[in-house]
């Protein structure tokens, strides 16, 4: 009798938990997305995910990696001005930040606690696409909203953010090529090691500048998207090799433009991010030489995922890979006020609006927010 009723308890307990683990499960429906201009899915054959909706206000937690670079600091700021906007305040009951550094168990560490402790959605900047197998399987399984973008995850059981991080290494190849149509030796100033947006803006270049049949030198150097970190290595890098005909670099791009003023190397053509510094230097050195394709996204998109985590938890329909707009200026067209700040610090990141969602920040707004986890 005993053994009867205690396997039946288990038996009602289990199916509850599996009725309940199921229900917490988005369902696969058709688009479009309840903010079809700003939550674009990727492809054509993207899915469509609909979360139950559960009542607000929410607890979300960004749960960030690298954040020794202006790029990632400039993220964390924004991140907390979204969440300070009065609409979206009232949406949530705790915004949590935490920032783990480029140690990948470190932030899988991070989301599980977060998952442990109740949270409705996590937003995440990946240090690694495909180490996250099991703790995404753990946020579904708990009916946590999970969104990554930046640097995204191997996975079609989140929400990835992201813009086409491979078409802008096709972009900036496709600079230099124009630029140099005979080939020539290329100065790469690649990204933070074994991210998904290191990966894919490496390989877009290389796999374009390949395929024009000319022959390039390429030369690759570490910056870690951090100005001081590329300008150093910039610097080694010329004091080595002397002369490069093209520099493409991914971030940290202020430092590589002052590593070749400071060694008094000719200046070319630059296929590079959108930091206000790295634009100031384009927009005032253009007749000297410094033909500047500036492309890239601002850390506004982690308000994007913001944003689409909320749509969820509402039970809106979203896409499960959301593709957003590159902010794009390339010379001559770089105007001051417009694509370029002068009486803004160098480190700024430029194109930080999308105005299809409704996300635009002054430059007060951002600043005025800490790096610090909170």
């Amino acid at each position: 009798m005993y053994k009867t009723l205690v396997g039946g308890l288990l038996a009602a307990a289990a199916f509850t938990l599996s009725h309940s683990t199921a229900l917490a499960q988005p369902e696969i429906v058709s688009g479009p997305a309840a903010e079809a201009d700003c939550f674009a899915p990727w492809t054509a054959d993207t899915k469509f995910f609909k979360f139950p909706k559960k009542d607000g206000p929410y607890r979300i937690a960004l749960a960030n990696g690298y954040i020794a670079n202006t790029w990632r600091i400039q993220m964390i700021q924004t991140a907390k001005a979204y969440a300070a906007q009065p609409d979206v305040a009232a949406k949530l009951k705790e915004f949590k930040v935490v920032s783990t550094g480029e140690d990948v168990p470190a932030q899988i560490s991070a989301i599980n606690n977060f998952i442990d402790s109740g949270y409705d959605a996590i937003v995440v900047n990946a240090q690694n696409p495909t180490a996250f197998g099991p703790v995404i399987k753990r946020a579904k399984q708990a009916g946590v909203v999970l969104v990554a973008f930046d640097n995204i995850l191997d996975t079609q059981d989140a929400i990835n953010v992201n813009v086409d991080q491979k078409g802008l290494g096709v972009l900036w190849a496709n600079w230099l090529a124009k630029h140099l149509p005979d080939g020539g030796k290329i100065l790469e100033v690649r990204g933070v090691a074994g991210t998904s947006v290191d990966t894919d803006r490496h390989n877009g270049i290389h796999e374009t500048l390949d395929a024009t049949g000319k022959k390039w030198d390429v030369v690759e150097v570490l910056g870690k998207w951090d100005d001081p970190t590329a300008q150093k290595a910039t610097a080694d890098a010329i004091a080595v090799h002397k002369k490069f005909d093209g520099i493409t670099a991914q971030g940290g791009d202020t430092g590589v433009v002052q590593a070749m003023i400071d060694a008094k190397h000719p200046f070319v053509p630059f296929g590079g991010e959108t930091e206000n510094g790295f634009r100031k230097f384009c927009a005032k050195y253009a007749g000297e030489g410094l033909k500047c394709s500036s492309a890239g996204t601002g850390p506004a998109q982690v308000a994007v995922a913001v944003k689409t985590a909320i749509a969820a938890l509402e039970g809106q329909v979203v896409p499960q890979s959301i593709k957003l707009p590159l902010a794009i200026v390339e010379d001559p067209n770089f105007k001051a006020g417009q694509d370029f700040y002068p009486d803004q610090s160098d480190n700024f990141f430029v194109g930080n609006a999308f105005p299809t969602c409704g996300i635009n920040f002054t430059a007060q707004e951002i600043m005025g927010q800490s790096k610090e986890n909170q």
